[in-house]
């Protein structure tokens, strides 16, 4: 897991998630964006271990699902505070080579600038099929929810 560790809500519901698999989790933030102690703590708990980087070349080499997010601004009390850790992950094609050819590259949308537009077309990239999926199985959850299935 990539970026805004300590606001993501989605890093925060996947990383207890997968705390009921038998995985290894990989954190990749600045120091003030880590994953909270909270979250850490569940995962821990289960038995599964953890491990953070502060680059994200670091992680890449031995990383099997990548799941990107941005930093969000607007959770940054001044544009000075978001302009320091602004940038900070992004993933370039040049920087996709270090992964394995085999890695799933997974961001939960919309995008700023941490995955590079160049991506899309890499057979790794999930994320448009991602949200695709996603959306399905909303409509199914409001079908069963309203009765219509």
């Amino acid at each position: 897991m990539v970026g805004d560790l300590k606001h993501g809500r989605t890093v925060h519901s996947l990383a207890k998630l997968l705390a009921h698999y038998r995985i290894h989790l990989r954190y990749v933030s600045p120091d003030s964006l880590r994953m909270p102690n909270d979250v850490r703590q569940i995962v821990s708990k289960a038995g599964i271990t953890q491990e953070e980087f502060t680059t994200l070349e670091e992680a890449l080499p031995d990383t099997d699902v990548l799941y990107m997010t941005r930093i969000q601004r607007e959770r940054f009390l001044s544009d000075a505070e978001y302009q320091k850790v602004a940038g900070s992950y992004v993933l370039t094609p040049e920087v996709l080579t270090k992964a394995k050819e085999k890695m799933v590259v997974m961001h939960p949308l919309p995008r700023i600038d941490e995955i590079s537009p160049a991506i899309d077309s890499d057979p790794r990239a999930a994320y448009f099929r991602q949200a695709e999926y996603g959306m399905y199985v909303r409509m199914a959850l409001l079908a069963l929810v309203l009765g219509a299935a």
